[in-house]
């Protein structure tokens, strides 16, 4: 299962808090537009999961995962960077020998 560091729930929850969605707002991955390259991931907000969508939720960031995105990014771990206003995601695979758990978690 997907997780996240600090800095992505964190991300996450900012996102998430003003948007107005209800019941549960949240960040939804799904699949994009495809490229020359493959398929693109799209993020998107979201008032709560859709009837298939794998939910993520760590420290009250919550995360809907579109089925096959799900299965592309098992065991990932989802960072991000908070520069002002502008957040940056990016997945990373966890470090050999680890427990899976995205670090300080």
């Amino acid at each position: 299962m997907l997780t996240m560091t600090d800095s992505a729930a964190e991300a996450v929850r900012r996102i998430s808090a003003g948007s107005g969605l209800e019941p549960d707002p949240g960040l939804r991955i799904s699949v994009g537009q495809a490229t020359a390259e493959g398929p693109r991931l799209e993020f998107g907000l979201a008032g709560e999961a859709a009837p298939a969508d794998q939910t993520v939720e760590e420290g009250g960031a919550r995360i809907y995962l579109e089925e096959p995105v799900a299965e592309a990014l098992d065991e990932k771990i989802l960072d991000a960077k908070i520069d002002g206003d502008h957040i940056h995601f990016a997945f990373f695979d966890p470090p050999s020998g680890s427990n899976g758990n995205a670090p300080g978690t």
